[in-house]
């Protein structure tokens, strides 16, 4: 491609962008298509010849863009809601650009050395303990089996514990690296309980922001068992991890700077395009005793971090520069101002559900998260229904066995209005 041609499509794909981010909050959240619907207007077979880009860009509008659900969208309030911001997007491309594997030291100190000082920052502007040492992960779930074949390096053939609550990435890691994985009961605010036996166990997995209910577990009882049992404990703080930018949260961390790892996800809540997991751990020795690993072709870095030692992936993305960007453009104050109205909203969508005769809130909310039934209707039925009008996206769980309806707040762009609108749609299709 010509350097003409290049700045040519890539100023349509810029406007492409800049276009979709202004329209996103108009188009249905969720893609309107059947299995196999965007597949069957493409063609089998790549093409004999190159295209112009921009057939792609056209393609992308008429094809794919009706398959999307909007995770970027201000109504998006299913799962965790996230946001792809303008600084990360544009850091995004820069990364692409640059192009590095960032899987040692001596293949790209600038992309290591930054990815070490933006996790400091992070864990500065999260009241994590200084001197941990941090790295990026694509996902929580690679950063909790990363924890857990790290403890499985002290204490070999043991058993995995997390709240019957805790995110099904961690039975799955407990799994891949070949150790039992038992849930532990939890308590009516569906905290974890403490009172479980220690003796066979290689790691507990805590969590602070269960993803059914937000719930915190009792990290520091469980900080202090594990600690004098020897057992590793990993807190997963993925989603709820970004409050503790905000001091009047700082308590649900109460203890996690006795754990031994610790993971909260960038990309969840705190305005990073996914993927960007952050990873942060007291005993990084017990990392690279699980992960280091060299050939003749790559030997280790001498007096410098080589960051493919702790983790399960050798190739890796310059994460770290997303981050950094998305730091720099919103500072503190600009991430405490949009986590706090986050939870300002969530509170005033719950005073709606506790006001509404029929409705209810069914969990504690200590974030952006709500958890609502209908007295009468099926929750699963309701979600569904209250999605497919294209106005909102929302999911549902299983609290004390029943069917629960699930409200995050987490987009940069969502406002009070957006909440009323899904909230007055869920009624809406709820009267019909």
């Amino acid at each position: 491609m010509a350097a003409s041609s290049f700045r040519e499509d890539g100023g349509a794909a810029l406007d492409w962008v800049a276009r979709y981010l202004e329209r996103v909050g108009e188009l249905p959240v969720a893609g309107e298509v059947e299995p196999g619907a965007v597949r069957g207007r493409l063609p089998e077979r790549a093409p004999e010849h190159g295209e112009p880009f921009a057939d792609l860009l056209r393609d992308l509008d008429e094809i794919l863009l009706p398959g999307i659900v909007h995770w970027n969208h201000p109504r998006f309030f299913a799962y965790f809601s996230i946001t792809g911001s303008e600084p990360s997007i544009l850091a995004e491309l820069l990364c692409a650009a640059l192009n590095v594997n960032a899987m040692a030291w001596s293949t790209s100190p600038a992309a290591t050395e930054l990815e070490l000082l933006a996790l400091d920052w992070l864990a500065d502007l999260l009241g994590l303990p200084a001197g941990w040492h941090g790295h990026i992960e694509d996902s929580a779930s690679t950063s909790t089996l990363a924890a857990i074949v790290a403890a499985r390096g002290l204490r070999p053939g043991g058993v995995v514990y997390g709240s019957e609550h805790a995110h099904f990435s961690v039975e799955k890691g407990a799994r891949i690296a070949g150790l039992e994985y038992r849930a532990v009961p939890v308590d009516d605010e569906f905290r974890m309980r403490t009172d479980f036996p220690l003796d066979d166990v290689t790691a507990v997995v805590a969590t602070v922001g269960t993803t059914s209910s937000t719930s915190v577990d009792p990290v520091r009882a469980l900080a202090e068992r594990c600690r004098d049992a020897g057992v590793w404990l990993h807190v997963d703080a993925s989603y709820a991890g970004a409050a503790w930018v905000l001091p009047e949260l700082r308590w649900t961390a109460d203890g996690c700077e006795l754990a031994d790892s610790i993971v909260v996800n960038p990309h969840k809540w705190l305005f990073t395009t996914i993927d960007c997991s952050a990873l942060w751990t007291s005993r990084p020795d017990a990392f690279r005793a699980a992960f280091a690993a060299h050939g003749d072709y790559l030997p280790a870095s001498e007096h410098a971090h080589d960051l493919r030692e702790y983790g399960p992936a050798l190739g890796r993305r310059f994460r770290a520069l997303k981050l950094w960007a998305v730091m720099r453009a919103y500072g503190r104050s600009g991430l405490a101002d949009l986590i706090r109205e986050h939870i300002r909203l969530a509170a005033l969508f719950e005073e709606w559900v506790g006001d509404e005769p029929g409705w209810r809130v069914v969990a504690p909310r200590h974030f952006s998260t709500v958890c609502f039934r209908h007295d009468t209707l099926d929750a699963d039925d309701l979600a569904r229904r209250a999605t497919a009008t294209g106005e909102l996206f929302v999911a549902t769980t299983r609290l004390a066995g029943e069917p629960a309806i699930r409200l995050t707040i987490g987009n940069a762009k969502t406002q009070e209005s957006d909440v009323r609108r899904a909230w007055d749609v869920l009624r809406r299709v709820a009267r019909s």
